[in-house]
């Protein structure tokens, strides 16, 4: 096969329920040669689990067929655009059917490959016997007694085997988000298991355009300066075979492609910079370079390589009790106050009728005043105090899911019993099963991807031995270049907030919060890096982080990387927070004030 200069992928989806403009805009507008899609987070494979249990024929992420493919699939079949998605789930192959049936409605002959494999949960029993025993990554539990999922996150090569046996569209279970986008890197470009710096560029671009527009300014720190947000572009990578990169967008869409705004995405959610793990490949992003290109282009280059381990990480889920949570709004004078008073006299009364039934106290419960600031804590503005509207959160978890009905029952009486002003009950909240998630590490001999085209089995290449069975917390990174230099300010200063002098995006993994920094200027970074240390940023998310604060420079960039861990309540559903998925921590982290030389802002 004659390998392209370039190839140009869209990024169709960044998550389940995204939306459907996406597809329709890149295959009429993008002129791109490969659709890519990204459903899947850790909650939504419990979600398609509860699904196939219900229905065997589902456990899929629907809309990929229904909406995305329906819209596109005669467009994308008569222009050459091959399909990769990660729709399968926990059931790649109902996907595939329902496909299946789709394009013969429409009429439209197409090759399908499914693959499977990542499902590792009929091993969960003997792994209970494993010796040494499992152990939970990020705080060493034992595994938990109730699993409903557990799935490894695969790599790229069964994606590119797929592509190369001449597949047109290809689903996938659980993969690692950027694999659907490497994989048609190493089908269209030839790229080998051992070619680690070209990998570590391609699974770069993927994790650029695996989360949709926040590649193309959503999410942006300077959101006023994204234009047309109804109509922004949908992410497309131009990819070399070196494996650098160009992002853009299509012609006459809104939205932002700008190096700032490609930073973000860059760190959103990676961990350390120097060892980002994959099953393909360990990425060092730390010397990249994020460069304009031209109008809503930027060139990406410079990431690096080394072997992978030889495990890859599985993510498994369980059930824990259940949760509940309910709100209400409460408007007038002292509306924070009387908001507060309401959800504890809720919680109070409720707490008495489960002593007089008989049933144990709540696990535990959470008050929030939405429209207070309460994420900001101690950093709270005085006036958020005095807002005349509040939205009263009451969140609670409890292993009887009597208890919980109970309080979600006791929170509209609030409407005539208590505060003046209190309204917007809505319906009863509904209580939900508790879903907990547990990752640990599995050996990648123990895992057994499986390609199948139209149904028949496609030969996959056995995986490259790795270089060492090194713990994923072993691996040494690449050298670093020297040490950045303090720097403190001299003379007259003048204290500003740090959004004045950075960018910032916060995501999650887990129970931990990943914040990218990336300052506005380079000269700037050497002061950030004298006032932005581990223990002040702990310092101030003290109130939302329980664990240690990491932090890790990218001087590719400019930018720092500060993990947080246990800073997000549990993580996921098992957090009782509004913000369980810590999305507004970069926004708490871009108030801590910095003190800066006073020529830098001088009066206006």
């Amino acid at each position: 096969m004659k390998q392209p200069k370039t190839v140009r992928i869209g990024g169709a989806s960044g998550f389940w329920g995204d939306s459907s403009v996406g597809a329709p805009q890149l295959v009429a507008g993008g002129r791109v040669d490969y659709l890519v899609f990204d459903y899947l987070a850790e909650l939504t494979m419990s979600i398609l689990a509860a699904a196939r249990m219900k229905k065997p024929e589902m456990g899929y992420a629907t809309d990929f067929v229904t909406v995305a493919m329906r819209s596109v699939l005669k467009d994308a079949v008569a222009q050459g655009i091959r399909v990769v998605s990660n729709a399968g789930g926990v059931n790649p192959q109902g996907c595939a059917d329902a496909l299946r049936a789709l394009a013969d409605e429409l009429g439209v002959p197409v090759k399908i490959a499914v693959v499977t494999g990542d499902d590792v949960l009929p091993l969960i029993p003997e792994l209970r016997a494993a010796q040494p025993p499992v152990a939970e990554l990020q705080r060493g539990a034992p595994l938990p007694a109730r699993v409903v999922t557990a799935n490894a996150y695969l790599g790229a090569l069964p994606v590119k085997v797929a592509l190369d046996a001449g597949a047109q569209v290809v689903i996938t279970g659980r993969c690692v988000d950027s694999a659907v986008t490497l994989g048609v890197l190493m089908h269209a470009f030839g790229w080998r298991p051992g070619d680690f710096d070209a990998l570590a560029g391609g699974s770069l671009a993927g994790h650029i355009i695996e989360c949709g527009c926040q590649a193309t300014g959503g999410l942006h720190t300077d959101w006023q300066e994204v234009p047309d947000w109804a109509h922004i572009g949908y992410p497309i990578v131009e990819c070399a075979a070196d494996g650098s990169f160009t992002v853009t967008k299509p012609e006459g869409t809104g939205g932002l492609v700008a190096p700032q705004v490609v930073a973000e995405q860059m760190l959103y959610e990676i961990g350390d910079p120097a060892a980002y793990l994959l099953p393909d490949v360990v990425c060092d992003f730390t010397q990249v370079r994020i460069e304009p290109a031209g109008p809503q282009q930027v060139r990406v280059h410079g990431a690096r390589g080394r072997a992978p381990t030889g495990s890859y990480k599985v993510c498994a889920t369980y059930v824990d009790g259940f949760k509940t949570s309910a709100q209400l709004t409460v408007v007038g004078f002292d509306a924070v106050a009387k908001a507060r008073r309401t959800g504890e006299a809720i919680l109070e009364r409720v707490g008495d009728l489960l002593a007089a039934r008989g049933l144990a106290p709540f696990s535990a419960t959470l008050v929030e005043v939405l429209g207070s600031e309460s994420p900001y804590g101690p950093h709270a503005q005085p006036a958020a105090a005095g807002v005349r509207e509040a939205v009263l959160r009451v969140t609670a978890r409890h292993p009887d899911k009597a208890a919980l009905e109970l309080l979600a029952r006791e929170i509209a009486p609030a409407g005539t019993s208590w505060a003046p002003g209190t309204t917007g009950a809505g319906g009863r909240a509904g209580v939900s099963p508790l879903i907990r998630q547990y990752a640990f590490l599995l050996d990648k001999g123990r895992v057994a991807p499986q390609v199948r085209l139209d149904g028949a089995p496609v030969d996959l290449p056995p995986l490259p031995p790795p270089a060492g069975t090194v713990p994923a917390s072993d691996v040494a990174p690449a050298p670093a270049g020297p040490p950045l230099p303090l720097e403190e300010p001299a003379g007259p200063t003048v204290e500003v907030p740090l959004i004045r002098l950075a960018w910032a995006r916060s995501g999650d993994k887990g129970d931990t919060s990943n914040i990218g920094v990336i300052a506005r200027r380079p000269e700037w970074l050497p002061l950030l890096r004298a006032q932005l240390t581990p223990q002040r940023v702990a310092a101030h998310l003290a109130h939302l982080a329980e664990g240690p604060v990491t932090r890790h420079e990218v001087p590719g960039i400019h930018a720092f990387n500060f993990v947080c861990e246990r800073a997000l309540g549990g993580g996921g559903m098992a957090s009782l927070r509004n913000d369980a998925l810590g999305k507004g921590m970069g926004q708490i982290l871009l108030a801590l004030p910095v003190r800066v030389p006073a020529a830098w802002f001088p009066p206006a």
